[in-house]
């Protein structure tokens, strides 16, 4: 097996990641990954490098032992982006975190997610309210007089 550079110069890149992972990132780490910096940080069950004959058997059992179902490893890199956007991402950002060199390749992984319209109105209609003069409530003429 040989391990050599990302496709494109994007593939080198520092990811942040969500806080809440830290601890079992660490933990992870700790446990199966090489040590350094350029240390693999999946191995196989004797340390070695995994392959595609040795991963999916491990996959395979991951999915068992929590419950996922039929989850491909590549749905984790989806549903990561797909986050992303939904938390505001601009294609540009997604596509630095992604690695992608190409508008295209980034579109790839971003996915409609139910109800987001509706987030992205509200979310806009909050804007207007922020540099927009209050504007008096639509009442009919008795209920603003007040007769």
């Amino acid at each position: 097996m040989l391990v050599k550079t990302p496709k494109s110069a994007a593939g080198v890149r520092t990811v942040a990641f969500p806080a809440s992972l830290t601890e079992s990132l660490a933990a992870h780490l700790a446990a199966y990954a090489e040590p350094g910096r350029t240390g693999l940080v999946f191995t196989g069950a004797r340390g070695g490098q995994l392959r595609r004959n040795n991963f999916r058997r491990l996959w395979l059992r991951a999915l068992e032992t929590t419950g996922l179902g039929d989850v491909h490893f590549h749905d984790l890199r989806h549903t990561g982006n797909t986050l992303a956007a939904t938390g505001g991402a601009t294609t540009r950002e997604l596509m630095q975190r992604m690695g992608h060199s190409s508008v295209r390749a980034a579109l790839i992984y971003q996915h409609l997610v139910n109800g987001r319209d509706y987030a992205i109105a509200a979310h806009v209609d909050e804007q207007i309210k922020k540099v927009r003069p209050a504007q008096p409530s639509v009442e009919g003429p008795e209920e603003a007089s007040g007769t």
